[in-house]
């Protein structure tokens, strides 16, 4: 029941756009976090990305919902990407996207990539927030 929410959320999303209501970052992160949910990492990149074009100020729970969704597809070098990317959206890295980077690595084993990241934390390379 919840993996097939993802498709009404989107459905939702477009008439939205398409009857000229404002969307804004909470309209766009719940439609992230339904792709998430819903196995969907591809829709949830796309929407991040149509996100990151857009005027509004980009939040770190539609990074985290991205991030998630590649851990969920199994796609580590995306999520490890986003992760990345972060910082130059001026979007500071908090304890979830830090732990999804990390978690995607490690499930793709790539062991010494998540490593990494808990090495860069630990030298404050990558700050991490709560």
């Amino acid at each position: 029941e919840k993996a097939g929410q993802w498709e009404r959320a989107l459905r939702l999303f477009r008439l939205m756009a398409q009857s000229k209501v404002r969307i804004n970052i909470i309209t766009f992160s719940a439609a992230i976090s339904a792709c998430e949910k819903g196995g969907e990492w591809k829709k949830a990149c796309e929407l991040l990305g149509i996100l990151l074009r857009s005027e509004l100020k980009v939040a770190a729970i539609s990074f985290n919902a991205a991030i998630s969704a590649c851990v969920k597809g199994c796609e580590w070098e995306k999520a490890l990407q986003l992760f990345r990317s972060m910082g130059a959206y001026e979007v500071e890295c908090g304890t979830v996207a830090c732990s999804a980077a990390i978690s995607a690595c490690e499930k793709a084993g790539q062991c010494d990539k998540a490593l990494q990241l808990v090495s860069e934390m630990a030298e404050g390379e990558v700050q991490a927030s709560a």
